[in-house]
């Protein structure tokens, strides 16, 4: 082996992705032949852009010559120049609502591009430094994130990741750093299978925050979710409703009596009330105004997530997570949009100067509350969703990219990793040699030698990637692979820190620690050591070495060890 964004998606119906596309069309053409389609509807977009433009330039010149008409004919033939202006306006307004709508899907077709893309970089092995390198999930103490690349520029992390909500990306990373069960990766296998072929379902995936940043981390939903009601707060919007009855039947009383007194009375009533309330009524409708984007783009990814059909076991269960007492998320958060809506309508001039008479705040805070108290409980859960489909789909993803990369055998049992034509995944494979590996109860360890830019390192890396790939319910770069669970275990890379007071040499030994006590655990550990102690000489190097591997193998573990010092090669 060699060194070597929020316009809405308008989607009615479920994706009828035709089963032949992907069996006809390589990713490649697939992804050529959708940018040329994105790219002649945006240049058409991009036409009808300029045409309502200047269109409206037009107009708005015919309307300033209507509007100077109308005045100078004020006396004699107005009525004729008002019409004409108001046809004029009338005729801007539909234009301008036009020119909106072909803005907005401009925007939406320019993210369906950057989606293809991308995917082609990707084939091309032009990714790298591109994506999102997800540095934030990186742990230094972690006994392989590090060694194996999982995150960074031209990392594992950056290459599946095709997420644009936070909660995807924490759920891959999540799925990198920790080896799923059996059971687990062959349910995820079975999603990933059915949506591999899905590559309509990504894009709509991809656009659905089309609007919104990268990462989209629907914090503010969360957060108002979280929220209790306040002391009194019930008792208080009762009342206010019937305060608010009080001063509509003094409104009539004044009318019909031409008494006054009742409607005084009312009103300094419901100002003193709405005074008392404010503060608190401010604090929980600012929270909810705040999460308004995130409500529209959260809707988007569970409409999406609805609407898509697929048999698989696991994306069965998590559509039917978002139900809530028979109700749909994507209908729930309807409701609560609208209610984001009118709590925003507040800005009104009209709708402000009685606010505090008729407790518009309060009562529309109330509906939210009760919203919350039906609803709020499952937003934690419908973000779980996304984030575990979002993941589904970047593996999918990967998944339809690389057709010759094989579906793992995961077994129970002792220790045991089996390779046939293995590659690293970071690599393009012109620049790749497969290579052969079995570790296990007949050679739980193998040393490799050779000289430097020679690849021993990352064939150790490649084995790493893939056994992180196999558990997390992704194909490998393989021809074929079989393995029992594993607790993977690597000192490759492992640095120095100034700051905390630890040598390289000591930050090695903390390691070889960490994965000498995994090896203590039930599930089996695959190790992977890349010139171990190579800050000692040679005779302690070699005694050290021995001692770390012997305990490794004494504790039922399998893996690897690269070295020049051929004397390492008695154990």
């Amino acid at each position: 082996m060699l060194d070597g964004d929020c316009a809405q998606m308008t989607m009615e119906t479920p994706n009828t992705e035709e089963p032949h596309e992907a069996e006809a069309e390589t990713a490649e053409a697939c992804y050529r032949r959708r940018l040329k389609e994105c790219d002649a509807q945006r240049r058409a977009e991009q036409r009808r852009d300029r045409w309502l433009g200047i269109s409206k330039i037009g107009l708005g010149a015919a309307i300033a010559a209507a509007l100077i008409w109308f005045v100078q004919t004020a006396s004699g033939t107005g009525a004729l120049a008002g019409s004409c202006l108001a046809a004029l306006v009338l005729i801007f307004a539909v234009l301008a609502v036009a020119h909106e709508r072909v803005l907005d899907q401009l925007k939406l077709t320019r993210v369906r591009l950057r989606f293809y893309e991308r995917g082609l970089a990707r084939l091309e092995n032009r990714w790298t430094g591109t994506g999102e390198a997800g540095l934030r999930y990186l742990d230094a103490t972690h006994p392989y994130a590090r060694d194996l690349d999982l995150f960074g520029e031209g990392s594992l992390f950056e290459l599946l990741c095709t997420c644009r909500a936070a909660v995807g990306e924490q759920t891959l990373a999540k799925w990198l750093l920790e080896r799923a069960e059996p059971e687990e990766i062959g349910t995820r296998q079975d999603a990933v299978r059915a949506l591999a072929s899905r590559t309509k379902f990504r894009e709509q995936l991809f656009t659905a925050g089309a609007a919104a940043r990268r990462g989209v981390k629907f914090d503010a939903v969360l957060e108002w979710a979280k929220q209790k009601e306040w002391p009194g707060q019930g008792l208080l919007s009762a009342a206010a409703a019937m305060l608010a009855l009080l001063l509509a039947a003094s409104v009539v009383w004044a009318i019909l009596h031409n008494a006054y007194l009742p409607l005084v009375i009312a009103g300094v009533a419901n100002v003193a009330v709405s005074k008392f309330a404010r503060k608190r009524v401010e604090a929980s409708t600012r929270a909810l105004e705040e999460s308004a984007q995130d409500l529209g783009v959260l809707m988007q990814v569970l409409a999406t997530l609805e609407r898509e059909e697929c048999s698989a076991p696991l994306f069965a269960a998590l559509q039917n997570a978002l139900r809530t007492n028979g109700v749909s998320a994507t209908d729930a958060l309807k409701k609560l949009n609208h209610i984001a809506q009118w709590l925003e309508s507040r800005d009104n001039m009209i709708v402000r100067s009685v606010d505090t008479l008729i407790f518009y705040s309060l009562q529309v805070e109330t509906m939210a509350v009760r919203w919350r108290q039906k609803f709020g409980s499952s937003i934690g859960d419908w973000l779980t969703v996304v984030g575990m489909m979002e993941a589904l789909a970047a593996l999918s993803g990967y998944a339809f990219e690389h057709p010759e990369d094989a579906w793992p055998e995961m077994t129970n049992g002792s220790a045991y990793f089996e390779a046939e034509g293995m590659a690293h995944p970071l690599l393009p494979a012109a620049t790749t040699v497969p290579s052969d590996l079995t570790l296990g109860r007949d050679m739980q360890l193998l040393i490799v030698s050779g000289p430097n830019m020679a690849g021993k390192s990352t064939f150790i890396r490649a084995t790493g990637l893939n056994a992180v790939l196999a558990q997390c319910g992704a194909p490998v770069r393989a021809r074929k692979m079989r393995m029992s669970p594993l607790a993977v275990g690597a000192s490759i890379c492992v640095l120095d820190s100034l700051q905390g007071g630890v040598s390289r040499f000591y930050a090695e030994i903390k390691r070889l620690k960490q994965i000498t006590d995994m090896a203590v655990g039930a599930t089996p550990v695959l190790f992977l050591l890349d010139e171990l102690l190579s800050g000692a000489n040679s005779h302690d190097r070699a005694a050290g070495t021995e001692l770390v591997v012997r305990s490794l193998v004494k504790r039922g573990a399998i893996g690897m060890v690269t070295t020049h010092d051929l004397a390492l090669t008695h154990i």
